[in-house]
């Protein structure tokens, strides 16, 4: 009887150990696999200053000049499928094996039609309202300075072609106005502005100006000399007002024309953080550290005890939306108490308002700062970079530690709206910071700039499952970095099956995992559809 039973013993203990190996074996193929294979450049980002198919290509060509239509061209394929076509498709990967771990080893990607956020019976109302905020978005985005403009070759007309900028309702100096032309008895030229007069600040004998203090004015000349002498004063005054804008300014002699903007805008107002006259940083000068809890009050607790183990005098803002909230207290803690289940970004605009430190660290309530998570290092690279946010790795319970990097980019669409695809990795390496990259979206536990977050800011729309939405909003904006030498860790998930789950835990996963068919998931792709204008989105 003892025999069978050690027997059995052995095969059980034989099938765990090919089990083990064999999860292994999987887990090394899924790294490799996932495993950054093309060559990344690096990139400089540091802060200095800088000194002062065939019908697609043809789309892409300026207006045609019937004098060089005529003349052949081949088209290079791989170049020209680079470029920018006018429509998207909303289409994943088909096909693969459909074996265990198969998305892990093999990920595919995957594409979701956002118009079915809406019923059939309200998409086209939904439809023709995005069109309508389109519009509107577009006008107040857009200015003259946007358009393409083109110096024509050989123009004797010289003028400034990008820089020029005057503060609303100011007076400025246009440079670099000038004619070179052939010698001849008269010369004139005409200034014509759209938002503002044009003037001259001192005249110059043998010049004619008529039009001075209107918006077209024409100078006159026998000697070209005194004529360009007399463009150096010429003045622009902006006298309609709006605090962000462009004048489109044309300029034309004997039959030839030129554009050029003036931008009309304020300044922007600097906003500076006095962190003192130390030469080393003091993070906690430096850096608020945010959070929104929910429930876990014994994982914020843990969260709390571990940052003050190696930042005693940091400040904590913790945004709370419990339905019994409970007392938090101690010095540097800031907790701000909110209506039951408002929700995730809710409470992340919440705890980034109030921060007035230059930097803000968001952190989730179950992480545990160890030994390896050097803000320092955070702060150094946003200080020598011109990064807005930089984002860390989190270290699992398992061991695996995962930094979630994710390029995201806009493939422009036609009515239906534009295709959002993400993907993971990154666009290059960091210069100085071999550890560090830059990409686009990282992981929710990152240090950013609090002007720049505050001004991308989080839709509260989205209250629960939520996180690269605000990446979404900030594209273009923000500039984004992840570093995976700066390690925070997680709170274990596991549960093990002999002990039971609390109220308390069993509410937070209610609210935190809400199925894929929830209201929540409609709110996300509609807000996707309507607010961002997309058709689709594509991700592995």
């Amino acid at each position: 009887m003892s025999l069978c039973v050690a027997g059995f013993r052995m095969r059980s203990l034989r099938k765990t150990v090919l089990l083990a190996i064999l999860v292994s074996v999987v887990l090394v193929f899924a790294l490799l696999h996932s495993w950054p294979t093309r060559a990344y450049s690096t990139v400089d980002v540091w802060q200095r200053l800088g000194p002062p198919g065939e019908r697609l290509l043809e789309e892409k060509l300026p207006e045609p000049d019937h004098q060089l239509s005529s003349i052949p061209f081949h088209v290079r394929d791989g170049v020209a499928s680079l470029l920018a076509r006018n429509g998207c498709v909303c289409e994943g990967e088909s096909g693969g094996v459909n074996l265990p771990f198969a998305q892990l080893l093999f990920p595919r990607v995957s594409a979701h039609p956002l118009h079915t956020a809406f019923d059939a019976s309200e998409l086209e109302e939904m439809k023709k309202r995005r069109a309508k905020e389109y519009k509107s978005f577009q006008s107040r985005s857009k200015t003259p300075a946007d358009a393409l403009i083109i110096a024509e070759a050989n123009s004797p007309l010289q003028y400034p072609t990008q820089g020029l900028e005057v503060r609303p309702m100011k007076t400025i100096l246009i440079p670099g106005l000038a004619l070179h032309d052939v010698p001849r008895d008269h010369y004139s030229l005409n200034i014509t502005a759209t938002l503002g007069v044009l003037n001259v600040a001192a005249e110059v004998e043998e010049v004619k100006i008529n039009g001075d203090g209107e918006m077209h004015m024409t100078l006159s000349s026998t000697l070209l000399p005194n004529l360009n002498r007399q463009l150096q004063f010429v003045t622009y005054t902006n006298t309609l007002f709006h605090p962000s804008t462009a004048d489109t300014v044309q300029f034309e002699s004997e039959g030839h024309q030129a554009v050029f903007s003036i931008k009309i805008r304020h300044g922007v107002t600097p906003k500076l953080y006095n962190t003192g006259s130390k030469e080393e940083y003091n993070v906690s000068a430096l850096v608020t550290i945010a959070t929104k809890t929910f429930l876990r009050y014994e994982k914020l607790q843990n969260l709390i005890d571990s940052i003050r183990r190696y930042y005693p005098t940091i400040t904590i803002v913790i945004a709370d939306d419990s339905e019994n909230p409970k007392a938090i207290s101690g010095p540097y803690i800031e907790h701000y108490i909110m209506p039951f289940g408002k929700g995730w970004f809710a409470g992340r605009n919440l705890a980034v308002s109030q921060v007035t430190t230059k930097y803000v660290l968001w952190v989730d309530d179950d992480f545990i700062f160890t030994a390896n998570t050097r803000l320092e290092k955070l702060v150094d690279v946003l200080e020598k970079t011109t990064l807005d946010l930089v984002g860390g790795a989190v270290r699992e319970a398992t061991g695996y530690t995962a930094t979630y990097r994710q390029t995201i980019s806009i493939e422009l669409g036609e009515e239906d709206g534009d295709c959002l695809h993400m993907r993971r990795g990154f666009h290059h390496v960091i210069e100085g910071f071999p550890n560090c990259v830059v990409t686009d979206g990282v992981i929710n536990f990152f240090l950013a700039r609090t002007d720049k977050v505050q001004q991308v800011g989080f839709d509260p729309r989205l209250a629960r499952v939520a996180h690269l939405e605000f990446f979404i909003d900030g594209l273009g904006s923000l500039h984004v970095g992840s570093c995976d030498d700066v390690i925070i860790n997680h709170a274990t998930k596991i549960k093990l099956p002999w002990t039971s789950q609390s109220e308390s835990d069993k509410t937070y996963a209610k609210f935190r995992y809400p199925p894929a068919s929830s209201d929540a998931t409609r709110t996300k792709n509609g807000l996707l559809f309507f607010k961002n204008r997309f058709q689709c989105l594509t991700h592995n």
